[in-house]
């Protein structure tokens, strides 16, 4: 009989080709675990080619969960267990596992021809060297095909089965329920049953496996966690905006525009966002990332909420556009899933690095709103945020998310229907002006008072004609002017505009209050940050933290809160591009980076280790 243990947290990483199906896997695995009602983190790691070159350490693909009983912030830094379908994961992945851990070995996979392939002079499984590690030689790929011998599919399809034999096992061991996989799998495979079937009899055939054999005499259990009450569903980061987009459309009342390319990693916002045409939601794939920016900002002119999406290269094809937009004075949602670069650089990898693009990245004076989720529940906030700023004060707004974000997953609360926002802002119906022979006319750039914002006309209003295109307008009347007073003044009052965008203030975590450092992190580094920081007060160590979520403006009270530290640490996936504003507009704060492009998130441990540094040394 075996032994059930519980425990507090694990962390698994499954790896093996980019064609073994792990991101389905670790998707799966992630639901049940959802389903159960553990907090949980995820990180996602493949290739940028569609199908690496098999059983080579560039073709490796990978997907991390942590999961807990409480609170956690990251997908944890280093895997207790690892899922190796070959040698190649072995090897890619080895480094990261945590002394002591756990792996389970694809044995049939460990040719002398994949060894030698990845540089192993001899096999890993004989010579000694996991020695440290609890190992169990499974082999996955033979028994995933006896357990198919039954069906009939090719001894090829069988063993493209060995993932869903992986995952029952798994889940076996972590007890994971399989219930909700079968029906994916009935639901992912309907045009094809028998596959569906061989899938399902595979996923069983391996939690059979764990319950029967002696190799594995010790299963685990992680009590669900103790969330505040409400309804929860596994979400990712990119499903969190594109759902966001859509509550943004209910909210205003507006029909929602998407105009936008495929790129890495923002596709699955157009593909999650076509799902919802009966929420008032239209798609446009469109021919390039111009084209796509060109039809959101006229579906904006024409009464819409525009909408596009994209990463790096493409945000910088998009850049005249939106200048465009500015100029108009319309609302239009930029995002940015921001990748490594540059150029096509590392496009599944993750950084920070178009901070400064996205404040800067235009010609002329062309300032935008700015803001970034913290992680990928906060994506649907963020969005609803972001066109709040947008329709009310007439401008673009673009919002900096990341690969890190938009594909990791954790659990996210339902909110109510009825404590959405209104955020909905009415069009000009009728002239507000006169002429110099005391006519009524419509000045399309009359402004609100507060807001600074121009009215919004809807193209076809009787008697509210008016001019647009790119061309500096005359303040009021919207005329065409090379009037140079008047363009000090237009570009002066689109700059105040943005600057008098009404956000909250920034909230500091300073428990005691007698913090000398400020850790100020952005977009992602939230969990990691936030996970050092518990570390050190866990030693007794003083330390203050805040995120910016609103990037420009900053919220009004950031140099109050400056001010009141010795320090402020500035952690980032780029190479200071926050830290370079932060001096800029706040001259005398002692701003310390902490920098790192590698493509992947922050480790908790290294922060912490950063940190204590800084706070050591004064």
């Amino acid at each position: 009989m075996n032994t059930v243990r519980q425990l507090d947290r694990v962390v698994i990483r499954f790896a093996g080709d980019s064609g073994d199906g792990m991101q389905l896997t670790g998707d799966r695995f992630t639901a049940e675990t959802a389903k159960l009602g553990n907090d949980l983190s995820t990180l996602p790691n493949y290739p940028a080619e569609i199908r690496a070159p098999a059983g080579t350490l560039p073709g490796v693909s990978s997907f991390q969960i942590h999961f807990a009983d409480t609170d956690i912030l990251t997908p944890g830094d280093h895997p207790e267990v690892l899922i190796a379908m070959n040698p190649a994961a072995l090897k890619a992945n080895l480094r990261d596992l945590k002394s002591g851990g756990t792996i389970v070995v694809n044995t049939d996979e460990f040719t002398k021809r994949n060894l030698t392939k990845v540089g192993y002079e001899a096999n890993p499984l004989e010579d000694g060297s996991l020695d440290d590690f609890q190992v169990h030689q499974v082999a996955l790929a033979s028994l995933t095909i006896g357990a198919l011998a039954e069906f009939e599919v090719s001894k090829k399809d069988a063993e493209r089965s060995k993932n869903m034999f992986a995952l029952g096992l798994v889940s076996w061991m972590y007890s994971r329920p399989i219930e909700a996989t079968e029906e994916f799998l009935r639901g992912k495979f309907k045009a094809k049953p028998l596959i569906a079937e061989a899938n399902i009899a595979a996923l069983k055939a391996g939690w059979n496996y764990g319950d029967t054999t002696e190799a594995f005499a010790v299963r685990f259990e992680i009590p669900p966690a103790k969330l505040s009450a409400g309804t929860y569903r596994n979400i990712t980061g990119n499903t969190a905006l594109a759902w966001g987009i859509t509550a943004a459309g209910v909210a205003s009342g507006l029909p929602v525009f998407l105009g936008a390319y495929p790129i890495t990693p923002a596709s699955d916002i157009l593909h999650e966002l076509s799902k919802h045409k009966r929420f008032g939601v239209t798609t446009v794939q469109a021919e390039d990332e111009i084209a796509a920016v060109g039809a959101a900002l006229g579906a904006s002119w024409g009464g819409a909420l525009g909408v596009t999406t994209s990463s790096g290269p493409g945000i910088a094809l998009k850049s005249e556009t939106i200048s465009l937009a500015v100029s108009l004075e319309l609302p239009l949602l930029v995002v940015d899933v921001q990748r490594a670069g540059p150029s096509t650089g590392l496009p599944t990898k993750t950084e920070q690095a178009d901070l400064v693009m996205a404040m800067f990245g235009r010609h002329g004076e062309a300032p935008i709103a700015i803001l970034a989720p913290q992680s990928p529940s906060d994506c649907f906030g963020i969005m609803l945020e972001a066109a709040r700023i947008a329709l009310a004060y007439r401008t673009p707004v673009m919002v900096l998310s990341d690969g890190y974000i938009a594909n990791g997953a954790e659990p996210w609360k339902l909110p109510e229907l009825a404590d959405l926002p209104d955020i909905s802002v009415p069009f000009a119906t009728e002239t507000n002006g006169v002429d110099a022979k005391g006519e009524p006319v419509f000045l399309p750039y009359l402004r609100d008072p507060e807001t600074l914002a121009r009215p919004w006309a809807v193209p076809g209003t009787p008697g509210l004609q008016h001019r647009i295109g790119g061309i500096e307008k005359a303040d009021k009347t919207g005329d065409i002017s090379y009037d140079p007073a008047n363009h000090d003044f237009m570009v002066r009052t689109r700059a105040a505009k943005i600057a008098g965008v009404d956000v909250p203030d920034l909230e500091v975590d300073d428990p005691v209050g007698d913090a000398d450092v400020l850790v100020l992190g952005w977009g992602s580094t939230w969990g990691p940050i936030g996970a050092a920081v518990r570390g050190l007060r866990d030693k007794g160590v003083p330390i203050a933290r805040a995120h910016l979520r609103y990037l420009n403006p900053m919220p009004k009270n950031t140099a109050e809160v400056l001010a009141r530290y010795d320090r402020v640490v500035v952690p980032e996936m780029n190479l200071g591009q926050l830290a370079l504003l932060l001096r800029g507009n706040f001259p005398g704060t002692n701003v310390v980076g902490y920098n790192q492009v590698r493509g992947l998130p922050f480790t908790s441990n290294e922060l912490q280790d950063a940190l204590e540094e800084v706070i050591k040394n004064g």
